[in-house]
């Protein structure tokens, strides 16, 4: 798969001035972002995100479409864990309710832009050392298990270490000052909580990424199309926020489902890995079985939260 450097380049612009309309037009105005908000911007991006796999079968083909839908699917449900903490980090911060899109928002794109790093990385990696695979292949096992096993405990948002290190050496505010990131008080420049809460919302999703680009890159090794799903599952992750704000809590099996995902994508890239590296001849799984197995976990996920839920 050969991508041209000017589809690179629509790609980046495309998602600046879908950035910049979310401002001007959401963010205009502070307000209380309500569900029906919510499903309208989740149901735009989901249709973009359509439409782009629908691009791609054109351009490069369905096999290129068929890996860009499985790793937008395998990313978007993996990011609805970062929902969680997003959750408790905003409640931590105690982030006004008409500042919390805002603050997802640029959270969201300083993830983007650390992920893209990742991604580079990464493919570069894949590029000069094909056993990379295994390596990836064993942590994400190991993740399973970490996710399998997870009870839930809230994380502490200082605890990032990014975080403490600018709480450190920049004088901080104790209370907002509306969108503002930094304020003058008395002759002295000082960050706000704002400042602070992007901060810890952009650099948290980087250890999510550490757990979602190895499972995307095992679906597709192309960059491009790893640097899509995560472009198009971040975009429209904030949104999702809102939509299921109050559902979270009832998405009790969701990290046994997450897990499963994992495991399952972690036997496909050491499958690939002993197929590129070895003579050993082992089945390889193809996309459209990744596809299908991804949607029937999470349709189980949902239906077996949803059943329980009632009764708890």
């Amino acid at each position: 798969m050969i991508v041209p450097l000017w589809m690179w380049a629509t790609t980046v612009i495309g998602l600046v001035g879908i950035i910049t309309i979310d401002l001007l037009i959401v963010d205009r105005r502070p307000h209380h972002f309500s569900s029906t908000d919510a499903a309208r911007w989740v149901s735009f991006y989901i249709l973009l995100a359509v439409l782009f796999a629908i691009f791609l079968g054109f351009y490069f083909g369905w096999s290129y479409a068929g890996q860009f839908t499985a790793g937008y699917l395998t990313e978007y449900s993996l990011s609805v864990d970062n929902l969680f903490v997003f959750l408790i980090i905003m409640t931590a911060f105690a982030v006004p309710d008409q500042h919390q899109h805002r603050v997802l928002l640029v959270g969201i794109v300083i993830a983007l832009i650390l992920r893209a790093i990742l991604i580079l990385v990464g493919a570069e990696l894949i590029a000069r050392f094909t056993g990379i695979f295994f390596l990836f292949g064993a942590f994400l096992f190991y993740t399973a298990y970490k996710v399998w096993t997870d009870k839930g405990g809230d994380p502490d948002p200082q605890g990032n270490g990014f975080v403490r290190f600018v709480g450190r050496r920049f004088p901080t505010t104790p209370e907002y000052h509306g969108t503002a990131l930094s304020v003058n008080i008395a002759g002295q420049r000082m960050l706000t909580p704002m400042a602070m809460v992007m901060i810890a919302i952009g650099t948290t999703d980087l250890l999510f990424a550490l757990d979602s680009i190895p499972a995307v890159f095992g679906i597709t090794s192309e960059a491009y199309l790893v640097f899509a799903a995560n472009a198009f599952a971040l975009m429209g992750l904030r949104q999702l926020f809102f939509l299921l704000k109050g559902f979270l809590g009832k998405l009790h099996y969701l990290n046994k489902g997450l897990a499963v995902i994992l495991a399952f994508i972690g036997v496909k890239l050491v499958l690939e890995a002993i197929h590129a590296t070895t003579s050993l001849q082992v089945p390889l799984i193809p996309v459209w079985l990744s596809l299908m197995f991804i949607v029937a976990v999470l349709a189980v996920t949902i239906i077996a939260s949803l059943r329980t839920a009632p009764r708890d």
